[in-house]
C-alpha cells in the first residue's frame, strides 16, 4: 500500500484525496453543489485543498490526543518530556 497521497480533482468535478498508486478508493471527497462551483468559480481546487488540509490537521490533534499518556500521578516526566517532543500531527 502507498503511503503517498495527492489531492486531484476528478473529470466530475469531485476533489478527492487518494493514494498516488490509484490503489482502492478515494480517502476522502468533496462534491460542490453546481451553485457553491459557479461562486467559488476557479477557487474550487484551492478551497477543496484547505477543506482536506483541514481535516487532516483536526485527524492530527484527535490522533495526538489519542496518544496523550493517561493520567497517572506516578513520576512520569521523563516520559512526559519525550513525549512532547513528538508531534502526533500529520504532515
Amino acid at each position: 500500500m502507498s503511503s503517498r497521497l495527492e489531492i486531484v480533482e476528478l473529470s466530475s468535478g469531485e476533489i478527492v484525496l487518494r493514494r498516488t498508486d490509484g490503489v482502492g478508493s478515494p480517502l476522502v471527497e468533496i462534491k460542490f453543489s453546481d451553485e457553491v462551483r459557479v461562486l467559488l468559480s476557479e477557487f474550487s481546487m484551492d478551497i477543496g485543498k484547505a477543506m482536506v488540509s483541514a481535516g487532516v490537521q483536526a485527524v492530527g490533534e484527535v490522533y495526538g490526543h489519542m496518544l496523550e499518556p493517561h493520567e497517572d500521578h506516578s513520576d512520569s516526566s521523563a516520559f512526559n518530556e519525550e513525549y512532547d517532543e513528538a508531534s502526533g500531527v500529520l504532515h
